[in-house]
């Protein structure tokens, strides 16, 4: 088939010609219908699906000239938008949303507007969100409906709340007047008819359809309804939905005669619009081409235009808007953080756009580099982003349980929390590094926590049994309680420098009071009104708190507590506030000049330290008063920690060193730097569950266990160089440990005969050292020095020893509960124990002296050795992987590869392989080696994949995707990923490349259609689209110049026809259920394929002749390919497709 089309240039047609097409052009009736949005012609009846899946979809608006379709969904609170094909769904809006029942779309100055009754305001941004504007909010109740006049420069709306009401304004929101308040409910629906200069609404309540002049004058009803929703007019017709009849109605726009039902039996018919170019026509748009000379928004009035500034952002001039906030007060709502601006009058207040904050409580900010930090008690973590919702991350997020106190020191750049889980207050650098406790005693439910940089000191609340405030240095020096008495629940605290007050609010006593820096002279400012105030901050002359209860922000004057005033209200889940500006004092810092001489953490304290130095948590500060000691290391199922045993206290941090770990649950390895940075994923396909690791630091190479597949393997320090070492005989392989110098290694297997093994380290030579009288054979060890073996057996509760050939074994402790890690570290070992949660050690010769080390944990423990890398000169002479072997090294292939006849070189892949999917992977087999190991190909961004076939003439792999409805093509290795098809597919079950003409053909099950195009998606063509019924797989075959298909919809059926679609035949139509996977024998020249409903696999020859039945019974196959002498079949979520 060879597929070119001439393209002959087309004039552009005139402004008439494009009236006249316009005309033509039929009408189609979008609308929301919760769950999805859909078209109807209205004179038709006949519907398309245009995007489904959806929440709650309930407002609606388009973009004719831009082919975009905006849609609100009232469960997400998110504003959506796609293409109108519905291809290329994104997020528009997503904070700050409570119930968006209304939007509207400017066509001419390319706007989005939309009402929300949940926050009672109507906002306005640009087509993709950016420069949000709250527009109006004032005397807003319930705002619902909302159309544009663009042309005019207008906006209306409808607003049902206790006084109903339509308005309209400017779009700048200037002029605001309303047009009608009387007889008016639950005003839905809202449409302007264009032409005739005129407007309907839909009353709910009153059920009636009514209209009116633009000004509201010559109000009229129309038609009387059951429950109508929404309304669009196009020409001499409307077009309303309705709740009641689950319908859509049309009827004459002058009389209300001629009702028809357009469409019935719907879901849930919500928002509806004409799509039609006379719905949105031309007109002068105000801004022009350069944006009316505007910095940020350029908003249409009826004359002329306005430069308006993103909310809380300040107007500079006519034209320019500042380009950040100098000041505002920041809050926490516990699942979005917010900030009022008070760099502008409107005083609203705007949601920062952050990702998962699911419970915020505790706030606080840096102006220096313009971060907000927050701690969240569902996720356990403390976060930071830039003031406008940039750069979000995660700073800490391990050994957290409720940390509701935060704290900047923004002279040192440290914070501090506290945490009313474990009982702790720790400090860390800002971005989470260096993290250790400062105070673990004597804490009973510590609540809020602020700093003083400038006198050295941290004050903190804790309303446990003995509700108190207490003070200590910044370095935990010199602990008092200033405050313990006359008080419940002691939640804020707030420093006031120029007064040297401390002010803190109690929801029990429902005060807000204030005292000396000691707690003396302690006062109630405010006593009455305050039902549960919880957050408080102060600034400049006023005090700004947060109250549970009355749902709102409030101020007063910080001297008096007179001049009470609500910024903001109707708020629910108020948390901690804090006023943001970038006015702070300077302050001298010890801790600038060398780190203050502190190897680890430099420490504000209170004169005349100024400063002292401190070490992360499990490590202990050595007698110079500046130096950090070394610690040991283990892992728990969900992090990596260090501790020391020499500790005053019990308590571990989590770890970040240049280290390896698995992840059973995640199914990958993964490692990070010393200092926490670089963290990556190194083997993330192909596991289930890898519950051994071993690091070989000399040879640079990690190998692993896997229970879930029964492999050993190894790879590259970096996870490249891939290879299964052992994959027979094992079942439930757990522990290993590796001895460079000697090239072997040693693994557990606690499979149903539980065994202790040793293998050169590149799998050969293996042979069972000890097979009797084990359990449950966990941790392993290796002691070098002591030239003996030591393992922990949960089962036997013993840990044994013996030599390194498995000779002399012996018990070194009993009974143990349930030992799981172990290692060793001088005189000692060291086990953690799943039962007791702890850590424990005794001498690794005798077993005597055992204690426990620490307690609450779960964990496994490893050391790490350096010395002479046997595979260090040239890597061994080895292409690829060189591994240890008792009496020297051998060279190795990754997985699949065979090594060459030099015993030293690879190819870079297999000679012959199969190549198969998994939906969401693409993956391949060897068959040159025994193995059969599967490998990840590294294709990115796949979701569904269904079919693929390969080229063999550009070694391209191509694939459907249908989640994606795409088809994309990748070099065999997985690089080079592009789309060649990205429009017009529905679910492409099937695909096939013709390797000879240098096209593809595949199935589209969802449009029912068989097409070619190039390999490059070009000269697409529809070679068949009649009589077929769930069209599947394909396959080609060039030198006859046939195609195949089958098709298992009502008539199962296996067809036939030439590459060009034409002299199509049925080949087989009888004794057929899912005919799934098809493939062709071309040196036989038969046809082979798999039913999936009659379980078999069978063949007939080109005609569909001498059929014949090969495998009997077969699970669901799916999907098969022919290789020389062998036919492969996949079961249900492979497929795999021809490759020769």
């Amino acid at each position: 088939v060879c597929l070119s089309v001439r393209r002959l240039p087309v004039p552009r047609p005139s402004p008439l010609l494009r009236l006249m097409l316009s005309v033509i052009k039929k009408p189609v009736l979008l609308f929301a219908n919760r769950i999805d949005i859909r078209q109807v012609l209205p004179h038709r009846s006949e519907y398309t699906l245009l995007l489904n899946n959806l929440e709650n979809a309930i407002a609606l608006d388009f973009h004719h000239n831009l082919e975009l379709v905006f849609w609100s969904d009232v469960t997400l609170d998110r504003i959506m938008k796609a293409n109108l094909n519905g291809s290329n769904v994104e997020e528009v809006v997503s904070t700050g949303l409570e119930s968006p029942g209304g939007l509207a779309i400017d066509w001419i100055h390319d706007k989005l507007y939309w009402t929300d009754s949940g926050t009672s305001r109507i906002e306005v941004a640009n087509l993709d969100g950016t420069q949000r504007k709250v527009l109006l909010w004032q005397n807003m109740e319930k705002p619902r409906a909302i159309a544009l006049h663009p042309i005019e420069g207008y906006i209306y709306w409808t607003d049902w709340g206790n006084t109903p009401r339509i308005e309209y304004s400017n779009m700048d929101g200037s002029n605001r007047r309303v047009i009608a308040d009387t007889h008016l409910f639950w005003p839905n629906g809202l449409t302007i008819d264009y032409a005739g200069r005129r407007m309907y609404w839909v009353d709910a309540k009153h059920h009636v359809i009514e209209r009116a002049d633009l000004d509201g004058r010559n109000r009229k009803a129309v038609i009387s309804l059951p429950h109508p929703f929404a309304i669009t007019v196009f020409e001499d017709s409307l077009y309303w939905t309705d709740w009641h009849t689950k319908s859509i109605n049309s009827a004459n726009k002058f009389t209300g005669k001629n009702q028809e039902i357009i469409r019935n039996k719907l879901h849930f018919p919500m928002d509806i619009h004409t799509l039609h170019p006379q719905r949105q026509p031309a007109g002068w748009n105000r801004c022009g081409t350069n944006n009316g000379g505007c910095s940020h928004l350029c908003l249409p009035s009826n004359k002329t235009y306005t430069c308006a500034c993103p909310t809380g952002f300040k107007k500079m001039d006519h034209h320019s808007c500042a380009n950040g906030l100098d000041k505002f007060l920041l809050f926490a709502r516990r699942t979005d953080i917010r900030r009022i601006s008070f760099d502008t009058e409107d005083m609203s207040d705007d949601v920062i756009p952050l990702a998962d904050v699911r419970n915020a409580v505790a706030l606080d900010w840096d102006a220096k580099d313009g971060y907000v930090y927050w701690t969240d008690v569902t996720t356990d973590s403390i976060n930071r982003a830039l003031w406008n919702g940039s750069k979000q991350e995660v700073v800490v997020d391990t050994s957290l349980e409720s940390p509701a106190g935060l704290a900047i020191d923004w002279v040192t750049s440290k914070l501090y929390w506290t945490d009313a889980g474990t009982d702790r207050i720790e400090v860390s650098n800002a971005d989470g590094s260096m993290r250790t406790v400062l105070i673990w005693e004597n804490l009973d439910r510590p609540r809020d926590i602020v700093v003083d940089p400038i006198g050295g000191f941290m004050y903190w609340t804790d309303w446990g049994a003995n509700p108190k405030i207490e003070r200590a240095g910044m370095d935990a020096s010199s602990r008092i309680v200033i405050i313990s008495s006359n008080l419940t629940w002691p939640n804020g605290l707030a420093i006031d420098y120029e007064t040297q007050r401390l002010y803190w609010a109690d929801a029990g006593m429902k005060t807000i009071e204030f005292g000396n820096f000691d707690g003396s002279d302690r006062q109630v400012l405010i006593g009455s009104q305050l039902p549960h105030p919880f957050g408080l901050t102060v600034h400049d002359d006023k005090l700004y708190w947060t109250d549970w209860q009355s749902k709102s922000i409030q101020s007063a004057d910080k001297l008096t507590g007179l001049g009470r005033h609500t910024l903001a209200e109707n708020l629910e889940n108020l948390m901690d506030i804090h006023m943001f500006h970038r006015h702070r004092d300077t302050v001298r810092n010890p801790c600038a000049v060398n780190n203050g001489g502190c190897s680890h953490l430099c420490l504000l304290a209170p004169a005349p330290k100024a400063s002292s130095c401190a070490c992360p948590t499990g490590i202990n500060l050595q007698s110079d008063g500046k130096t950090c000691t070394s610690f040991l290391i283990f892992a728990r199922r969900t992090d990596i920690r260090m501790v020391s045993l020499d500790i005053p206290y019990f308590a571990d941090v989590v770890l970040a060193v240049n280290i390896y770990w698995s992840d059973s649950t995640l199914k990958k390895i993964s490692r990070a730097n010393f200092n926490g940075t670089e963290y990556e994923d190194i083997i993330s396909t192909g596991l289930v569950t890898t519950d051994g690791l071993a690091v070989d630091a000399r040879g640079r190479k990690i190998y692993w266990t896997d229970t879930g597949t029964n492999r050993i393997e190894a790879a590259n320090l970096d996870g490249s160089m891939r290879k299964v070492l052992v994959w027979q005989n094992l079942d439930s392989p757990r522990a290993i440990a590796l001895y460079h110098e000697m090239g072997y290694m040693y693994w557990t297997d606690w499979g149903e005969h539980a065994k202790l093994e040793r293998s050169a380290m590149d799998g050969s030579d293996r042979v069972v050292l000890i097979s009797n009288n084990l359990g449950w054979p966990n941790g392993l060890a290796i002691d070098m020095a002591g030239s003996q073996l030591l393992w922990a057996d949960a089962h036997t509760e013993r840990i044994e020893a013996a030599d390194l050939n498995g000779q002399n074994r012996h018990t070194l402790v009993t009974p143990v509960q349930h030992p799981y890690g172990l290692t060793l570290l001088g005189p000692h070992i060291y086990w953690t124990d799943w039962q007791s949660r702890s850590i424990q050690r005794a001498d690794k010769n005798t077993g005597a002296n055992t204690i426990t080390c620490l307690f609450y944990l779960t964990a496994s423990l490893s050391p790490a050795s350096l010395g002479f890398n046997k595979c260090g000169r040239r890597n061994g002479g080895c292409t690829h992987l060189c591994l240890p072997r008792p009496n020297g090294t051998s060279c190795a292939c990754p997985t699949g590869i065979l090594l060459k006849g030099d015993g030293r070189s690879c190819d870079d892949s297999p000679e012959t392989y199969l190549v198969f999917s998994n939906r969401v992977s693409v993956r391949r087999i060897s068959l040159d080696t025994n193995d059969h190991t599967d490998v990840h190909v590294p294709v990115p961004e796949l979701h569904n994949v269904i079919s693929l076939d390969y080229d063999s003439v550009d070694g391209k792999l191509y694939y459907t995707d249908v989640t994606l409805d795409v088809i994309r093509r990748a070099n065999l290795d997985g690089s080079g990923m592009e789309t060649v098809i990205s429009q017009g597919l529905k679910t492409t079950d099937g695909l096939a490349v013709d390797w000879v003409s240098r096209n593809m053909y595949w199935t589209d099950t969802g449009r029912n259609t068989i097409e070619v195009a190039r390999l490059d998606g070009t000269c697409r063509k529809v070679l068949v689209n009649n009589s077929l019924d769930e069209p599947r797989a394909i396959a080609v075959f060039p030198s006859k110049g046939f195609l195949f298909w089958t098709d298992w919809g009502h008539i199962a059926k296996i067809e036939r026809s030439h590459l060009d679609g034409s002299d199509r035949k049925v080949l087989i139509n009888t004794d057929l259920g899912w005919p799934n996977g098809l493939t062709l024998d071309y040196d036989t020249r038969r046809i082979f394929w798999v039913d999936a409903h009659l379980d078999r696999i069978e063949s007939s020859d080109l005609n569909g002749k001498l059929r014949q039945i090969l495998v009997s019974p077969v699970s669901h196959p799916f999907a098969l390919t022919q290789v020389p002498l062998l036919l492969l079949p996949t079961v249900l979520t492979l497929s795999c497709q021809s490759l020769g």
